[in-house]
């Protein structure tokens, strides 16, 4: 039991703070990431699950995870194995307190049953069409169903028969009694089992009705003894009947509280839409290193500590809002700058030949692997004759301020020596610069007797014999323009549905022949760095190998969002 509330961070904090004073539940907290195992985990739910396990570390309580596994039809055990890996490498442990929805299905259709007993429950056959005409609008009452007044001993035979299999899938739903008036349309007598045949990753073809998530959620709440039942905002107009379900059992009753759900510009958040995405072919699998997925974002090279830097920046609030997705690029990029070694790799190739420096040498550079971090050492970078630059880093009839290489023009390249244009090879037909012949100030190395002179451009390079050359790959955002989707649950509008028009056909670049410095040979799958002027890159955790490497861009080096902020 927690004597000492904690100075309160949010709001949810606040209320827990309250229910100590009170002794509520006993000082007791016990909170539940509940995610339903059909599809993967996304950003957002990065977000809900370091708020409930994170609540419950600080106020020295329990955090279960449970699986929401109500609607076979949309369920899969690889869903089931991803969402448990994904709050693992997030940092949280759920111990021995893993649960399913499904654990409870003989329990959740006694209740029913004794909903019904108790009259507050009927079996009713309306069509779902007609369901929606009779619940009425915002502005006009519902009627009652023709069905809402059969006795309690036909609604019980009838309940037994659905479980039984003797009526078609969505022939007939039990719905709780309550108020065809209310004016929270929730509230107008809704639906808490349908028929269903479906076969369950768990319970097999025990069950052909299923209970519907309003009724299931609150009572497994209360069998799990959950003090704090945190949910999305979205929730909000469902928390009555959360009350009532609980009240008309007679049950243990948890407190529902709702928070604003994360959006993000430039970011599907919907499952359903990256459901789309995903079997539309319109990118590789839930791990594509552009989808807002955890996997995905794993994949890319996102760290654990930088997406829970980003959920505790963004806070806890009670209503909608929209976060700049240049603040979890902030993020991943302060994080990295600590923890990425420093590499330099050419992705697109230009050959510079260093006419006046021997042809048959090879010389072992030193450099720091993390200027920020001087106890991770350094490393020997070979540099010769023949080097790679960026094809951006020349330039031909150079415009002014152009402090890269061109004719006539001194570079500094980095770690190693200055060097000067004297002359170009051009192909006459395509004018694609072929090579660059260059001659180097021998004493311009790092401690030689010209090193201090003052040179504005500093390229990044690699000796051309000993590069080793790889796949990176580019990605943009997969929404081209400025926007968001709309809430899973929200009602579908003409732009929600076209929001696959906003996907962009630039999100991603395949660049082949890059060439980067040999300390890369052995780069392991996931490990990061940071390319020099390049930005951060992580070798990809599939398609990576050590006679193939491939390099994700996770985060460019320019970081608008934290310019902003200064400015």
């Amino acid at each position: 039991m927690t004597t000492n509330p904690l100075q309160p961070t949010n709001f949810i904090q606040a209320i827990i703070n309250e229910d100590y004073k009170s002794n509520k539940y006993g000082g007791r907290v016990h909170t539940r990431f509940p995610p339903e195992p059909n599809g993967y985990l996304h950003i957002g739910h990065a977000k809900s699950i370091c708020l409930n396990f994170g609540l419950a570390a600080e106020n020295q309580g329990l955090c279960n995870l449970r699986f929401d596994d109500t609607n076979p039809a949309k369920e899969e055990v690889e869903y089931v194995d991803s969402i448990q890996a994904d709050v693992r490498w997030l940092g949280f442990s759920w111990d021995d307190r893993l649960f399913y929805a499904s654990d409870y299905f003989d329990q959740f259709y006694h209740y029913a049953t004794q909903l019904i007993r108790a009259g507050k429950a009927y079996v009713c056959d309306l069509t779902a069409q007609q369901m929606r005409e009779y619940r009425g609008t915002l502005t006009e009452p519902g009627k009652d169903s023709p069905y809402r007044n059969r006795s309690i001993e036909e609604n019980l035979d009838l309940f037994e028969r659905m479980k039984n299999g003797e009526f078609p899938d969505g022939s007939r739903v039990l719905r709780a009694k309550i108020d065809m008036a209310s004016p929270n349309m929730t509230m107008r007598d809704p639906a808490l089992y349908r028929i269903l045949r479906a076969h369950h990753q768990r319970t097999g073809d025990k069950w052909c009705i299923y209970p519907m998530y309003d009724y299931a959620h609150p009572i497994s709440d209360s069998i799990e003894g959950i003090t704090h039942s945190i949910c999305t905002l979205e929730f909000e107009d469902h928390r009555p009947l959360y009350d009532w379900v609980l009240e008309a059992l007679q049950i243990y009753r948890p407190q529902q509280i709702e928070f604003a759900r994360l959006n993000l510009t430039n970011t599907v958040m919907s499952k359903r839409k990256l459901r789309e995405l995903v079997e539309q072919g319109f990118v590789s699998g839930w791990d594509d290193p552009r989808m807002p997925t955890i996997s995905g974002l794993r994949r890319r090279g996102y760290t654990p500590e930088a997406i829970r830097d980003f959920c505790e920046r963004i806070g806890v609030a009670k209503s909608n809002s929209t976060v700049d997705v240049g603040l979890l690029e902030h993020c991943i990029r302060e994080d990295l700058n600590l923890r990425a070694p420093r590499a330099m790799a050419v992705l697109n190739p230009l050959k510079v030949i260093i006419d006046n420096y021997p042809a048959d040498q090879v010389e072992e550079l030193t450099a720091e692997n993390n200027p920020e971090k001087p106890e991770m050492g350094t490393r020997i970078i070979p540099f010769s004759r023949e080097l790679f630059i960026e094809k951006d880093d020349f330039c031909e009839n150079p415009p002014k301020k152009f402090f890269r290489l061109a004719p006539g023009q001194e570079v500094r390249l980095k770690h190693a020596y200055i060097i000067k244009c004297e002359s170009f090879v051009k192909d006459e037909q395509t004018g694609e610069i072929l090579e660059v012949h260059c001659t180097y100030d021998e004493g311009s190395k790092t401690g030689g007797p010209t090193s201090a002179r003052k040179i504005k451009g500093t390229l990044h390079w690699v000796s051309a014999p000993h590069a080793i050359q790889a796949e990176v790959r580019l990605y943009d955002y997969l929404l081209a323009t400025d926007s968001q989707s709309n809430p899973e649950d929200a009602i579908e509008t003409e732009e929600a549905n076209d929001f696959k028009d906003a996907f962009n056909p630039k999100s991603l670049e395949r660049l082949a022949n890059c060439m980067l410095e040999p300390s890369l040979q052995n780069a392991a799958c996931g490990s990061r760095y940071q390319f020099l002027r390049l930005g951060y890159f992580c070798a990809d955790l599939i398609d990576s190998t050590a006679g193939s490497l491939v390099f994700n861009r996770v985060v460019g080096l320019r970081d608008s969002w934290a310019k902003a902020q200064k400015g």
